[in-house]
């Protein structure tokens, strides 16, 4: 948290303002709160955070003492319908999705309803009480296909087939980013779009999760060989969480209205198959083996498969001045620290 205090914000811009998060307690929009709350008892910020869940359990889990923090509000608004007697908020996130693979099949209809119908609501409630800025966490799937030879750029857009099962989550997120550009032409709402690439970090839920980064650290954790389900060939640009949640406070802070921006790590463009042997090679006493093994036929996970070497690049979000600190050695590497000493805590 300081690491990131420490980069070139104007922080005082969210002095006694009150930012509201959706999908709060999610593996990104944690991190984010959880920066706030930071800023709030180390640097007397008084921010209002507004945490919009489904789940109150779930929020206290991830949260745990900072649920009942002063400047923490939790709410389990449905977003997917009109939003009723909620504060103004000077901020607003729209963090909430499901962007797990294997709810693409299993709940198609609930992958889609927060961008759909979940970002119009918000946008109508953001209109209504002006507020400074608008960000939404958008995906590099909204590409479809796309050449592999070439550099995704924010004005690119490939193919997508509307009928493909992955669709549910790419296409939803395309008509919230129509939506937010909408918003943004008819009604002034100042929107900002985050085109959010592959992101890991600690507040990944290694024991649910399927995505290949957080199988991989949970292997790592409970001290097995990395098991891949994949020849591994595809390639990813990998972003540690702090770099990324940088990334989403200067959008918020200093992104161009009705723009979209790629977040991401093009510096760490690697093949899973290379991640998976880094984060072998974490504990070399341990001499762990990366191992290939048939995905089962009902496995649920949705792998996509339009593009190979999915490139999104940051040239626009670092003329804004972002930039890398972590690469993945050293993030999966603190990754590791963490859960390893949260085990010890458990079994202690």
């Amino acid at each position: 948290m300081q690491e990131i205090y420490e980069r070139d914000l104007d922080w005082a811009k969210l002095q006694d303002k009150t930012v509201l998060i959706t999908g709060a307690y999610g593996m990104l929009a944690s991190y984010l709160a959880f920066f706030l709350i930071y800023l709030n008892r180390y640097h007397g910020m008084n921010i209002t955070i507004i945490a919009l869940g489904r789940s109150e359990s779930r929020a206290r889990a991830v949260f745990k003492d900072y649920f009942h923090d002063n400047h923490f509000i939790f709410r389990t608004d449905n977003i997917s319908e009109p939003i009723r007697d909620m504060p103004p908020a000077d901020y607003i996130v729209h963090a909430a999705s499901l962007a797990r693979p294997e709810y693409y099949s299993k709940v198609p209809i609930e992958v889609a309803e927060p961008n759909v119908l979940g970002t119009y609501y918000l946008l109508r409630y953001a209109a209504e009480v002006s507020c400074e800025a608008f960000l939404y966490f958008s995906s590099g799937d909204i590409y479809g296909k796309i050449s592999s030879a070439v550099h995704i750029t924010e004005d690119m857009a490939g193919c997508v087939n509307p009928l493909d099962v992955h669709s549910c989550y790419g296409e939803s997120k395309r008509m919230a980013e129509t939506w937010c550009k909408a918003f943004y032409l008819e009604y002034q709402v100042p929107v900002r779009i985050a085109r959010i690439g592959h992101t890991y970090g600690p507040t990944m839920d290694i024991d649910h999760d399927s995505r290949v980064f957080a199988a991989f650290m949970r292997d790592a954790v409970t001290q097995k060989d990395i098991i891949m389900l994949s020849d591994g060939s595809s390639k990813r640009p990998f972003c540690y969480i702090a770099d990324a949640v940088s990334a989403y406070l200067l959008l918020l802070l200093k992104g161009v209205n009705g723009e979209a921006y790629n977040v991401c790590n093009t510096e760490q463009f690697i093949s899973i198959r290379q991640l998976a042997e880094i984060v072998a090679g974490l504990q070399p006493e341990l001499a762990l083996q990366v191992k290939y093994e048939q995905r089962q036929s009902d496995d649920s996970y949705v792998e996509n498969h339009d593009n190979k070497e999915n490139r999104p690049v940051e040239y626009k979000l670092k003329q804004l001045g972002w930039e890398c600190h972590y690469d993945v050695k050293e993030g999966f590497g603190r990754c590791l620290a963490y859960f390893k000493e949260i085990r010890n805590k458990e079994e202690g």
